[in-house]
């Protein structure tokens, strides 16, 4: 390895089939788009975007959609040598219904297993994994086993080591349950949650920046108020907790005492799917350029802001320039 890449993901990567008609039903849709999709993925090409060096290390099957997958990585300039395919596991598929401006349903087809929570603590580049000056996982990879293993086994093994991201990135789905946090999960989300915050709690010993909504902050510290989120990640080891919160834009608390809350960015939304992958490639860039939590933030609200105003995820992931002329316009 020549030098350290910027970024490198890990976690959940699929294919994304988009409705080309907005405000209807998937039982009344008639045409799709497809993408790159899976929230590791995303963020390695929004940082790509942006310049960075980036690389995911995740699984496919062995079939037309992996071999998609591959070239659209490569087309977005993010290395795919961490990619492999996995025998009897096809590539995921997400199909979403789009209701504009803030009703977007997701629907999973990652059975009878996703190949991307089929990667070994021995397959791992740990080497690469600790050099890299950003490691990003997110919540989902921390689901199943060996995913589960691997997850831990990388950031025990990076030690904290520059930057570590943790994405608490909360898919009840994925850990049996069918809702979502407290506030409308009920009693199926609370057990949901109650299996994963031990895993959680374990993630968060090893990293430096926690990133989620109040949704999945509460997964890992029972809060739902922004603050005491923040504060709880910051007692639970992370250096820079950054808690999104929809309309109400986003809040950032470091562990030396600089804060930040940023109002949202108006956009008209076409597709809110994605936006926070935008924000997590953009936070990266940020955090790798050493702004301070405000201007980050706002870069990355604007960077978010820009993908919900287009109806793809990985392909909307806005340029550089594009953030600039966005921001310098507001």
């Amino acid at each position: 390895m020549s030098q350290p890449y910027d970024l490198i993901t890990m976690g959940r990567m699929g294919v994304d089939l988009y409705p080309l008609q907005t405000g209807v039903s998937l039982a009344e849709v008639e045409t799709f788009g497809k993408f790159l999709g899976g929230s590791a993925a995303n963020v390695a090409v929004a940082a790509a975007r942006l310049g960075r060096r980036s690389a995911v290390i995740s699984r496919t099957g062995r079939d037309p959609f992996g071999e998609y997958l591959h070239r659209e990585l490569r087309g977005f300039g993010v290395d795919d040598r961490w990619v492999t395919a996995v025998e009897g596991c096809p590539t995921p598929v997400t199909f979403c219904e789009i209701f504009p401006p803030d009703d977007f349903p997701l629907y999973f087809y990652r059975r009878p297993k996703a190949p991307d929570l089929v990667i070994h603590a021995e397959e791992l580049d740990r080497e690469a994994i600790a050099a890299a000056r950003i490691f990003w996982i997110t919540g989902t990879g921390l689901c199943e086993e060996p995913s589960r293993s691997a997850t831990l086994a990388a950031l025990e093994g990076r030690a904290k080591s520059g930057i570590t991201v943790f994405d608490l990135d909360w898919r009840p789905m994925f850990w049996g349950g069918a809702g979502g946090a407290s506030g409308d999960g009920g009693a199926t989300g609370a057990a949901a949650m109650a299996t994963a915050r031990p895993y959680y709690e374990a993630a968060l010993r090893y990293a430096t920046v926690a990133v989620g909504n109040v949704d999945e902050a509460e997964v890992a510290t029972g809060l739902r108020d922004p603050w005491e989120c923040a504060r709880a990640l910051l007692d639970m080891g992370v250096e820079l907790a950054v808690i999104k919160q929809g309309p109400k834009g986003v809040l950032a608390v470091h562990r030396d005492g600089r804060t930040a809350e940023v109002p949202p960015t108006p956009v008209e939304v076409v597709n809110g799917l994605g936006a926070g992958d935008s924000f997590g490639g953009a936070l990266c860039h940020g955090l790798l350029a050493g702004w301070e939590p405000g201007p980050t933030m706002r870069y990355a609200n604007a960077a978010g802001a820009i993908v919900a105003s287009r109806l793809a995820c990985s392909s909307a992931m806005p340029t550089a320039d594009e953030v600039d002329a966005f921001l310098a316009g507001r």
